[in-house]
């Protein structure tokens, strides 16, 4: 690998002004302190807040092409994101970052499960430039798919084809995936 390879996640709060370090943060330090894999994390509350960080990222973070991972922890269903108690559909975000996700992986956290038809899909991964959108198919309230985004995210540091790394997160963690019901779109 000739360059370091970045996540960006991006998880919503029912408030941006109040502060906690949630399970997600918690994580991603784990991430970074055993596997060296570098992130950084905001939050939002709203809609605009979604947009003005990954148009921050976007325009002012002069490394973004390291980002290779958009991990977005959120609540929400099937084809939708819940931010402040409004549901948006995954059409509408992909307007909103239309052409400017270019190569990257689009992975939701088991807080919202991700269950898309392939047209939606690939409406998505048209619009956006979107390498992959990913995700789980079932959210268990004593289970998060914390270990599992950590083992995913780790395969992407050495391997670029999609089919290899899905099979490899298979191979090594089948009861989780199964469980979980990993899902990706490419």
């Amino acid at each position: 690998m000739d360059y370091d390879k970045f996540i960006f996640c991006l998880e919503a709060v029912p408030d941006i002004e109040t502060e906690a370090t949630t399970e997600t943060v918690r994580n991603l330090e784990q991430l970074a302190f055993d596997q060296g894999i570098d992130s950084i994390y905001k939050t939002c509350d709203t809609i605009e807040g979604l947009e003005d960080s990954l148009n921050a990222l976007l325009y002012e973070d002069h490394n973004f092409k390291n980002y290779e991972i958009i991990y977005l922890v959120m609540q929400g269903e099937g084809n939708t994101i819940c931010l402040n108690d409004y549901y948006y559909s995954l059409e509408e975000v992909a307007e909103i970052f239309e052409g400017r996700m270019k190569g990257k992986i689009v992975h939701f956290a088991n807080a919202k499960v991700l269950d898309l038809t392939s047209e939606e899909a690939q409406y998505f991964l048209d619009i956006t430039g979107a390498r992959a959108i990913s995700g789980y198919g079932t959210i268990f309230d004593t289970v998060t798919s914390s270990n599992l985004d950590k083992a995913f995210f780790s395969l992407f540091e050495d391997e670029d084809d999609m089919v290899e790394i899905v099979k490899e997160l298979h191979e090594k963690h089948y009861l989780l995936c199964k469980m979980l019901d990993f899902r990706l779109y490419y």
